[in-house]
């Protein structure tokens, strides 16, 4: 193989002091070995970083126009709507843009339940890939507080209260976290400030992630190493046209949100200046954050409340054990296979409890979700791995993607 810019000679002159094309030609060129049986669900992690960079971007030039202090914060806001050209624009990018990141981050860790891409040995991957959404919704946390209308003075004022529910050092957490004694300017402050750094701490984390993917490959959909060069493809350009196909189809649905449907995901009373004197009759997050918001609320203690929710995402790190079936995808396991689609109904039905206030039977149907939620790692997915009787395991990728009709080409080992 001929090394990346062998035919130009100022990509030699770069490559011989920076050896950068050949990094890249090994993470997403032609150097890359990547199992062929990759379907359109891995499309997700190249997706996600798209929606990272469009989430910078968007974010910096808002940044250029947003007052981070109570009595400016909505009125900038509204001049970036109304007065900074193709401010709207920019800002339903970046506001929709949020959604976006969080959907395909969510279905990559769907993907990543399902096919087993947290066994052995990627333990290290799924760890950092959580580290990455817990990021994630700190930072949309912070970025829903920053338009200052009811809900993101409110939504602060409540998520934040929750720290005082912590022993001793409880109070001393959300008087820094506040600035003061209230949520006011110092707290927006804090927030805008954290939410413009952190996602550059989540591009960092990023390439971390990369890093340990590449150290032992990706997982497939079969969920079988790799046994030679015949169970693999050159990245580029198989998955980077995949990729691309997977990426046109993505903006054809951001741009649905960005022009057709600006506000859906929003609620209105963001576009009602912050009053600390009237309190919204329903105080809810972003869709993104709903099933943990009704985990949160099943528990009527404010404490319990808290260590439930931690313990929600925190089980998430345990999975690698938790699941004791020796097979990875759940392609081969027809038991298992029941019983994600169950865990994936209940996290929907938390997010609509989650959107829905705590009164009456949602209470009892939220208490019942986050019972199985957690029932379903703890004890279902280890008695499910000793018991279940597997399917039986193709004999390699390549076997695999023959029986489908893959045609005797994708049999030929590496690049044609």
């Amino acid at each position: 193989m001929s090394s990346p810019g062998s035919g130009n000679r100022i990509v030699q002159w770069i490559e011989y002091r920076l050896p950068i094309f050949s990094w890249l030609d090994h993470t997403v060129g032609s150097g890359y070995p990547a199992p062929k049986n990759l379907n359109y669900l891995w499309n997700m992690g190249s997706l996600a970083g798209v929606a990272l960079v469009i989430q910078i971007v968007t974010g910096i030039v808002l940044a250029m126009h947003y007052v981070p202090h109570g009595n400016m914060a909505f009125d900038s806001v509204e001049h970036i709507m109304r007065n900074v050209n193709y401010g709207w624009l920019i800002r339903y990018i970046h506001a929709n843009g949020a959604s976006m990141f969080f959907l395909v981050v969510y279905i990559h860790v769907f993907r990543g339940l399902y096919y087993g891409s947290y066994k052995y040995p990627r333990e290290l991957l799924w760890w950092i890939g959580l580290a990455i959404m817990l990021l994630m919704m700190a930072t949309a946390f912070m970025g829903y507080v920053l338009p200052w209308g009811q809900m993101s003075f409110w939504a602060a004022t409540v998520i934040t209260n929750l720290f005082s529910a912590i022993p001793l050092i409880g109070e001393p957490i959300v008087t820094w976290l506040w600035g003061g004694f209230a949520v006011d300017s110092p707290t927006l402050q804090r927030f805008y400030s954290l939410h413009y750094l952190l996602p550059f701490v989540i591009a960092g984390v990023v390439i971390v992630h990369i890093w340990a993917l590449h150290t032992h490959g990706s997982n497939n959909p079969t969920g079988i190493d790799v046994k030679g060069p015949q169970d693999t493809l050159p990245f580029h350009p198989y998955y980077t046209v995949k990729d691309l196909f997977g990426l046109g189809l993505f903006l054809i649905i951001f741009a649905y949100w960005v022009f057709y449907n600006p506000n859906y995901l929003g609620h209105p009373d963001n576009y009602i200046p912050a009053n600390p004197l009237q309190t919204p009759p329903h105080i809810v997050p972003e869709w993104y954050l709903l099933p943990y918001y009704a985990i949160l609320r099943a528990i009527p203690d404010k404490l319990g409340g808290i260590v439930v929710m931690g313990a929600a995402i925190g089980v998430l790190f345990l999975i690698p054990w938790l699941d004791t079936s020796r097979v990875r995808s759940a392609t081969f396991r027809p038991i298992y296979k029941q019983f994600y689609w169950i865990l994936v109904a209940d996290i929907l039905i938390l997010g609509w409890v989650g959107a829905n206030p705590p009164e009456g039977y949602f209470i009892l149907i939220g208490q019942l979700a986050t019972a199985y939620y957690f029932l379903h790692f703890i004890i279902v997915m280890p008695f499910v791995g000793w018991f279940e009787t597997p399917r039986q395991l193709p004999d390699s990728i390549a076997t695999s993607v023959l029986d489908k009709g893959g045609g005797a080409d994708t049999a030929k080992e590496g690049a044609p």
